[in-house]
């Protein structure tokens, strides 16, 4: 209708997982709530004191700071279990397919541990583990970057009456790999770059003020 408010389409945050050589996408997990808040720690790589008298610049950085993320995230099967008819897995798995989806993220397949079983038993001497998925964090367009997780919990809080979890609570631990990580030509570190660079631009736009708002007429 004319004149009527149209809402804003709401963007979800969520995490895609990328082939590491060829960078096709491989599955796309949309978070079913954004979570109300997102923690981020920023650890400086900063130069080492200097140790027996030894001079050095205190200004100079070692690389990009190490940046870590902690999301809690909720998913409710409750809404979907109203409509059994439309929505026949949430009925006969409840959340399993979705905590699923994200315990994968952090598991190897089975293929890989029956390849690495046979080769193994094959008596080959050094056993390469396959790479696993590049996995990119996306919260808006301007924060899309490759992570690694480094802690999950699950809190599973209501069940139907086959004992299928319909409410849970996902807390997500994320490390921001870096070009220190990755490399400059590996599409993750490519990735960071053009994280980096957004965070460049963004700064640019904040306005920068005059020293007397600090209470001060000028730098000794």
């Amino acid at each position: 209708m004319a004149g009527s408010p149209i809402s804003p389409r709401l963007v979800k945050g969520g995490i895609v997982t990328l082939d590491p050589d060829t960078s096709v996408v491989q599955s796309v997990i949309a978070l079913q709530y954004n979570p109300d808040s997102l923690s981020r720690t920023l650890q400086i790589q900063s130069t080492p004191g200097g140790q027996d008298g030894v001079r050095v610049d205190a200004l100079r950085l070692r690389g990009p700071a190490i940046e870590t993320i902690k999301v809690e995230a909720e998913l409710d099967a409750t809404d979907q279990l109203e409509f059994p008819n439309q929505n026949p897995l949430a009925v006969k798995y409840g959340l399993h397919p979705q905590l699923a989806q994200l315990e994968m993220l952090i598991n190897p397949t089975v293929e890989t541990l029956l390849n690495d079983d046979s080769m193994a038993n094959a008596g080959t001497l050094e056993i390469i583990p396959l790479e696993q998925p590049l996995t990119l964090f996306v919260w808006s367009s301007s924060r899309v970057v490759p992570v690694r997780l480094t802690d999950f919990s699950i809190t599973e809080e209501a069940f139907d009456v086959q004992l299928n979890p319909i409410r849970a609570k996902v807390s997500l631990g994320l490390r921001v790999l870096t070009i220190d990580d990755l490399g400059f030509e590996h599409p993750g570190g490519r990735l960071f770059m053009s994280y980096l660079t957004s965070k460049e631009s963004l700064a640019a736009q904040a306005t920068s003020v005059a020293l007397t708002v600090l209470g001060l007429g000028g730098l000794p």
